[in-house]
């Protein structure tokens, strides 16, 4: 039986939510899908991004903390 090898991939450019908001001084919480799960990360942005709004990481800034963007509006 095969079974996936999803190894610590690098969170960058994954798409995720914001569970908790996050402040323009301070880091908040995004849900990501990583490793073939969803995982909560410390999330920090250049500017206040508001809960469930969906963002994508541009950063990794330690294992458990990335930094984010919010996803433009389609």
């Amino acid at each position: 039986m095969d079974v996936p090898d999803y190894g610590d991939p690098s969170p960058i450019g994954a798409i995720g939510r914001v569970t908790v908001s996050i402040p323009r001084d301070g880091p908040g919480e995004v849900l990501l899908a990583i490793r073939g799960g969803s995982e909560a990360f410390a999330a920090w942005s250049d500017e206040p991004i508001a809960r469930h709004v969906r963002v994508v990481v541009v950063d990794s800034l330690s294992a458990r903390s990335v930094l984010v963007a919010p996803l433009p509006v389609s």
